[in-house]
C-alpha cells in the first residue's frame, strides 16, 4: 500500500515541499495546517505524508508510541519514491519530522532527489535536557537548509542554539518569542501567529527561489 499524500497549493507550482509531521500529533494538526496553507499562499506545492506508527492511531491499531526518529528514515524515503514530484523537491517536516529528514537530505542531495531541506521548530534536544543534544549530523550536512525556529522554542532556543557548531549549509530564520509552534504570545512580543506565519511564507519561498535548481 502507498503512502498516503495530503496536498495544498497547485499541482503546477514550480517547486514541490514534503512535510513530515512531529513525533506527537498527525499531518492535519492545527501547526501544521497553517504551516502548509502559509506556504502553498507562496505559490508552493507542499505535501504531507504520516509515519505508519501515526497513522495506525487512525485506526483500531491503537495509539503506539512514536519509534526512533532514525527507525523512520526508510519510511521518508519510501514517501519520497511514492510522491513523485515532477519539479524540485525540498524535504523537511515539523519537529520530528524535520529531523527524520535531515537524517536522510545529504543523500538525497548527492543524488539530486531534493534541493533543500526546511525544518519547522528542529527538536535540537529534548526539552528540559539541554545535555541531549541531535545536532552531530547537523555539524557536517551538506544539503541547503532553512531551519525556522521560535527563539523560546523548548526543544531550542536562540541562545542555546547560537552556541552550537551547525554547518554553514544552515541557514536559520528565527520568529521572536515563538514557541515550538512557531506561535508568539502577542501581548509580550507584539507579533501575532499570522505575523509569524506570512514570515515564514515570505522567508521559505524568497530562499528556495535562491537555491541551486530551486528555480529562483
Amino acid at each position: 500500500m502507498g503512502v498516503t499524500f495530503l496536498i495544498d497549493g497547485e499541482e503546477n507550482a514550480p517547486v514541490t515541499i514534503l512535510l513530515g509531521h512531529g513525533a506527537g500529533a498527525p499531518m492535519d494538526s492545527a501547526s501544521m495546517n497553517a504551516a502548509a496553507l502559509a506556504l502553498a499562499s507562496a505559490g508552493l506545492r507542499v505535501a504531507r505524508f504520516e509515519f505508519a506508527y501515526m497513522a495506525g492511531r487512525r485506526t483500531a491499531a491503537g495509539r503506539k508510541p512514536p519509534p526512533r526518529a532514525e527507525t523512520l528514515i526508510p519510511e521518508y524515503r519510501a514517501a519520497v519514491v511514492d510522491l513523485r514530484a515532477s519539479g524540485p523537491l525540498v524535504i523537511g517536516g515539523k519537529s520530528m519530522g524535520g529531523r527524520v529528514a535531515s537524517m536522510l537530505a545529504d543523500d538525497l542531495y548527492a543524488s539530486h532527489d531534493i534541493v533543500g531541506l526546511l525544518c519547522l521548530g528542529y527538536p535540537f534536544h529534548p526539552p528540559g535536557k539541554p545535555q541531549q543534544l541531535r545536532t552531530n549530523h547537523l555539524e557536517h550536512i551538506r544539503t541547503p537548509t532553512l531551519i525556522v525556529q521560535g527563539t523560546r522554542d523548548e526543544f531550542g532556543t536562540r541562545e542555546e542554539v547560537e552556541t552550537y557548531a551547525l554547518s554553514p549549509a544552515i541557514t536559520l530564520l528565527w520568529l521572536e518569542d515563538g514557541d515550538h509552534d512557531l506561535k508568539p504570545r502577542q501581548k509580550v512580543s507584539g507579533y501575532s501567529a499570522a505575523d509569524h506565519l506570512r514570515t515564514l511564507s515570505t522567508e521559505a519561498s524568497a530562499w528556495i527561489r535562491s537555491l541551486p535548481g530551486g528555480t529562483g
